[in-house]
C-alpha cells in the first residue's frame, strides 16, 4: 500500500501546473462536457501509466541492485530539478468540432501529452523502486485524476487559488528526498568497498 499512497501523492503534486493539467483546462473550456473529458483522462492515464509501470518493472530485471539504486537516485534528483521548470501548453486547432468526439479527442490528446512527461517518468521510476508496480499505476492514475478532474469541472478557479510555485517546490523537495534515500545506501556501500580495498 505504501507504493499506492506515495505514487498518488507524488503525482498529484507533480501534476499541479503541468501541461496535462493545462490541457484539462483547455478541453474543459472548449467542449464544456466534463464527463467525457474525465473519462478520456482516466482511459489515457491508465493506458499510458500501465506502459510506464511495465517499463519500470522491466528495468529491475535488467539492472542489478547497485546500478538500479544509482539510476533511481539520479533520476529522482533530476526530477526534482525538472519540477522547478514551469510547463506551457501550445494551443491550436481553433474551435473546430472534434472528429473523434470529446472522449476520443481527450483520450488521444492526453495520451500523447503524457508521453515523456514528468508524471510518466515518475511512474517508471516508482515502478522500478516498488515491487508492486500495479499499485504504482493505480496510485499515479489516482494522482492524475485528483489533480485534473477538479480543473475539468471548476476550470481556472482551481488553478488560481493554488500556489503552483509552492506546490512545485514541495514536489521538488519530495523528489530530492527520494533521490537521497536511494543514494545514501549506495554511498555507504561505496565507502565500505573503498575501506576494504585499503
Amino acid at each position: 500500500m505504501e507504493a499506492f499512497f506515495v505514487s498518488t501523492g507524488i503525482v498529484a503534486l507533480a501534476e499541479m501546473g503541468d501541461k496535462t493539467q493545462l490541457l484539462s483546462l483547455v478541453l474543459a473550456a472548449r467542449f464544456r462536457k466534463p464527463w467525457p473529458i474525465a473519462a478520456g483522462i482516466l482511459a489515457a492515464t491508465l493506458a499510458n501509466h500501465t506502459l510506464a509501470g511495465a517499463a519500470g518493472a522491466w528495468i529491475t530485471t535488467v539492472l542489478g541492485p547497485q546500478a538500479l539504486r544509482w539510476v533511481l537516485g539520479g533520476s529522482f534528483i533530476a526530477m526534482a530539478l525538472w519540477m522547478l521548470i514551469p510547463d506551457r501548453l501550445d494551443e491550436g486547432g481553433g474551435g473546430k468540432a472534434p472528429r473523434l468526439g470529446v472522449f476520443g479527442t481527450t483520450l488521444l490528446a492526453f495520451f500523447l501529452a503524457e508521453m515523456g512527461d514528468k508524471t510518466q517518468v515518475a511512474t517508471v521510476m516508482l515502478a522500478a523502486q516498488y515491487t508492486g508496480w500495479l499499485w504504482v499505476v493505480a496510485g499515479t492514475t489516482l494522482g492524475m485524476m485528483v489533480a485534473n478532474v477538479p480543473v475539468v469541472w471548476f476550470g481556472d478557479r482551481v488553478t488560481r487559488h493554488v500556489p503552483i510555485r509552492v506546490v512545485h517546490m514541495v514536489s521538488a523537495v519530495i523528489f530530492a528526498g527520494l533521490g537521497a534515500a536511494a543514494l545514501v545506501p549506495g554511498l555507504a556501500d561505496f565507502q565500505d568497498a573503498g575501506a576494504l580495498r585499503r
